[in-house]
């Protein structure tokens, strides 16, 4: 196979990004199923990455994934984004009981970048693994997410779910966006799943929820 066949089966930088916001909206779905965030009527199976996982049909949360993980997918592009975060929350206390942690790592950089000028220039826009590896990495994680029912404590309220999404600085947000700080649970366990890697970008999922 000469050098350009095997560039042909590896990953783009916009390939990349399109594979990690496909991880979190099938992600996010399955999460928002199995913690009982909505009613199980209102998901359907779908087919991704070999699984069948459960989408959400309702048009408001397909409409704010849809735009939210379309901006993430460019600030994934060029970047920007450090961590994404999954917040579920009392409705009637407004307590924070369990949040998701999507934290990116921008692999392939060199050492002597100083900059965000350096930074950007000093990516690859091509990485080394093919999609089909990418996806089976996904494939596990998805399938721990949809096991973590087994030891997450039961969600017994009425709770609602946002994203907060971590950039760079001077990124600029989208005016439509409210700046938020930070969430934190108090007395809270952490458990950190499977990471995976496009070799352009690193995703490692973690959850931490109420002790109780």
């Amino acid at each position: 196979m000469t050098e350009t066949q095997q560039k042909t089966k590896c990953i783009t930088l916009k390939g990349s990004a399109e594979l990690v916001k496909e991880y979190l909206l099938y992600g996010v779905n399955s999460i928002l199923y199995q913690r009982g965030i909505y009613p199980p009527e209102t998901f359907e199976h779908a087919e991704h990455f070999g699984l069948f996982v459960l989408m959400s049909t309702d048009e408001k949360i397909k409409g704010f994934l849809n735009t939210v993980l379309g901006q993430i997918q460019e600030w994934l592009i060029q970047r920007k984004v450090q961590k994404i975060t999954l917040v579920i929350t009392n409705v009637n206390t407004k307590e924070v009981l369990e949040k998701w942690d999507f934290k990116v790592d921008y692999e392939g950089q060199t050492s002597n970048s100083t900059s965000n000028d350096n930074m950007n220039n000093s990516f690859p826009e091509v990485g080394t693994k093919d999609v089909k590896t990418i996806q089976k990495e996904i494939r596990e994680v998805i399938r721990q997410i949809t096991g973590t029912v087994s030891f997450l404590p039961l969600l017994d309220c009425l709770c609602s779910f946002d994203i907060l999404t971590y950039t760079v600085p001077d990124c600029g947000i989208p005016k439509e966006w409210d700046e938020t700080q930070p969430v934190f649970i108090a007395n809270s366990q952490e458990v950190q799943l499977r990471s995976f890697s496009t070799s352009l970008h690193k995703m490692d999922t973690i959850v931490s929820y109420k002790n109780v």
